[in-house]
């Protein structure tokens, strides 16, 4: 059984390849465009993992993962945050609101993938 990827991401052109990406790699997907439809969404469906964009237009990446880490929607759920945030301490303060790993973009669709596994634990 394929494992579930909920996207949250409001970039229309980085969701569709974010999602292309994920589909062919054999992972179902769920879509938000907003944090906070995002947060629903991992309560609701309880994903197995989360790719994360930051830079959203209501609430941003961090306040998303800190809701979702204190939430019913199992705080274990692996959230990997993918974005174009650089800026140092980035990084840190993005695992210190729960997150479990980061992905700068642009991605790199060769390696995305791989980057993903690694972070999640999934061998497939």
């Amino acid at each position: 059984m394929s494992k579930t990827v909920l996207i949250i991401e409001d970039n229309e052109d980085n969701m569709e390849l974010i999602s292309f990406i994920m589909e062919k790699a054999g992972y179902r997907f769920l879509k938000a465009t907003r944090g906070v439809e995002g947060v629903a969404m991992a309560i609701e469906h309880l994903p197995d993992f989360i790719l994360l964009d930051i830079q959203l237009p209501d609430i941003d990446g961090m306040e998303v993962a800190r809701r979702i880490r204190v939430s019913g929607a199992n705080g274990t759920i692996p959230i990997i945050a993918m974005t174009s945030y650089a800026m140092l301490g980035d990084r840190e303060a993005l695992l210190a609101s729960g997150c479990n790993g980061y992905i700068e973009k642009p991605i790199d669709v060769r390696l995305v993938v791989e980057q993903i596994r690694a972070v999640i634990g999934d061998s497939a």
